[in-house]
């Protein structure tokens, strides 16, 4: 799986991006998208990604969570 790292240059430069990154990779080489041909959203939605996606998942949410809220 491709990990981003601080070395690399992501256009999106918003906190959580790399975990975000992480996780769209995850998602997009797992073989619900690979050989289901389901979108990264498809394949959440069903729990059929493997567990490593879901824990990068639990870690999207837990930073997103963490963010202040900007009113």
């Amino acid at each position: 799986m491709m990990r981003y790292e601080g070395n690399e240059k992501l256009a999106d430069e918003t906190a959580c991006a790399g975990v975000r990154a992480d996780l769209k990779m995850c998602l997009l080489e797992s073989e619900c998208c690979r050989l289901d041909k389901k979108t990264p959203r498809q394949c959440l939605q069903d729990n059929s990604v493997p567990p490593e996606c879901q824990v990068l998942r639990n870690t999207f949410y837990e930073c997103k969570r963490s963010l202040p809220l900007l009113f």
